[in-house]
């Protein structure tokens, strides 16, 4: 049997768009396979009713792709290049050094963590993700296959959104496919709310994925690009360089919008606010509702920000290795330098702010009235430095280990609808109507897997895998 094979590439200068397009046709079978230039990429295949039908279908998107200004190419003539979420620029500080407790080395830009009671989690422009315990002990890591965007938590899941287009599920053992985001998309910032994934990208636009992987609503804002989306059940928060733009969490629909002076490079929110860093140095806040409120004002372009205790107090990290706090009304507490590179992530937790730096660093800061006291007067504990391991983490694969107990767990199977792979729970006490939210990459039509739990999703609806994933053989 025959097939025919077209290759697209679209390669743009300065860091523009850098991905591939191939097109198979195989009597009526048609596989896309799309992705970064030097990356595998991923692979749709869909069977049509006719040779003729497969074809035009094939031709229509190649059309498609060519309008977009994708060209005819060689494969492998053009190399794999290195992925920038952004120009990043950072100087040293000239304020006092912060309270460090201890530091964890990377070795490479960092701009993902989470941080919660058990973990302090790293992802790094290398792709490595390390969970680390409160001393700053690594208990974990991963390896995924190009640089980490960031880290979100939904729930007990956490999930890494990576610069190769997909998100990663790191609840088991191994990183697992959660979502895949469209190939036309250059993602800058993701944020998740009881499955549903926010996407904020190059363009200035935010695009809505559901927990099964499809879109809801995409849409462009005034502004040339957008760094931050922050998601709740009511609605979606898209900072871009305009300003912060509020939608609709179901529809999409603009709710309202406020201008800022400066381009928006990250956002923050607690249960009634949204709080904005922005290049003209300054920490916007606006309510839920759209008022705008206190204004935070550093000294350098704010790359992050977040708050404690609901927001009486801000944190920000800035471009010259500086952090920041505030009191809710807007009022400068201190300053103080990272001696560790600039913040382009922060969170706060438990009396202490934790960023990831340009330097790839993970430190924990004490923020205590004693600690920056004594900070302020030239007095600094010494602290811990922890290098990363020389090992590798856990990377993703599309192997799955076999069983033939099913004694514990949850059996789930996996189905075809129409021209997507879907998963339903079999075991007894579940609703067999509800979709399961499962690797997209191990998902093989009437295969039967044991997973150690499912869960059903705040919101209803639908129900999530969660631990470790194994095929039953029959």
């Amino acid at each position: 049997m025959s097939e025919e094979k077209t290759y697209l590439e679209l390669s743009e200068a300065d860091g523009g768009a850098h991905k591939f397009y191939e097109v198979i046709v195989k009597d009526t079978q048609v596989s896309i396979r799309y992705g970064r230039i030097g990356d595998k990429g991923q692979t749709q295949t869909k069977t049509y009713p006719t040779p003729d039908k497969a074809k035009a279908d094939a031709n229509k998107k190649i059309k498609e792709k060519l309008a977009k200004g994708y060209e005819h190419a060689v494969m492998g003539v053009r190399q794999k290049r290195s992925v920038t979420r952004r120009a990043v620029t950072s100087t040293a500080s000239t304020a006092k050094q912060a309270p460090i407790l201890w530091k964890f080395n990377s070795n490479s830009a960092a701009f993902g963590i989470f941080i919660d009671s058990d973990r302090c989690w790293l992802g790094n422009q290398a792709g490595q993700v390390f969970a680390l315990n409160h001393q700053g002990k690594v208990i974990n890591q991963f390896k995924l296959p190009d640089g980490v965007k960031c880290l979100v938590a939904d729930d007990i899941w956490i999930y890494a959104g990576c610069d190769n287009g997909n998100v990663y599920d790191l609840t088991g053992k191994l990183p697992r496919v959660a979502y895949e985001i469209d190939e036309n998309v250059d993602i800058y910032w993701l944020d998740i709310k009881n499955g549903l994934l926010g996407v904020s990208d190059a363009n200035g636009g935010v695009t809505i994925i559901d927990h099964d992987d499809e879109s809801q609503w995409t849409r462009l804002s005034q502004g040339q690009y957008g760094w931050m989306v922050r998601c709740d059940e009511v609605g979606i928060y898209h900072g871009h360089s305009q300003g912060v733009t509020m939608y609709d969490v179901q529809e999409g629909r603009v709710l309202w919008q406020q201008k800022t002076g400066g381009s928006i490079l990250f956002g923050w929110q607690e249960a009634s606010t949204v709080y904005a860093g922005a290049s003209d140095q300054k920490i916007y806040s606006f309510s839920k509702k759209g008022k705008a409120g206190a204004v935070y004002k550093c000294d350098a372009s704010v790359y992050s920000c977040a708050t404690a205790q609901d927001g009486k107090y801000v944190f920000a990290g800035d471009s010259s290795s500086s952090i920041y706090c505030f009191n809710q009304s807007g009022e400068r507490l201190w300053k103080l330098a990272t001696d560790c590179g600039s913040a382009l992530s922060m969170q706060f937790f438990d009396n202490c702010i934790y960023i990831v730096t340009t330097d790839g660093a993970l430190a924990c800061i004490d923020t205590s009235e004693a600690a920056i006291q004594a900070a302020q007067g030239g007095t600094i504990p010494q602290a811990a430095i922890i290098k990363a391991p020389t090992t590798e983490g856990a990377a993703p694969s599309s192997v799955v280990e076999t069983t033939t107990d099913t004694s514990q767990g949850v059996i789930v199977e996996c189905y075809r609808e129409g021209s997507k792979l879907r998963v339903r729970v079999v075991s007894p006490g579940y609703n067999p109507n509800w979709k399961v939210q499962f690797p997209k990459d191990i998902r093989q039509e009437g295969q039967r897997y044991l997973v150690q739990e499912i869960r059903e999703s705040a919101s209803g609806g639908f129900y999530r895998a969660y631990g470790d994933i194994k095929k039953i053989s029959s």
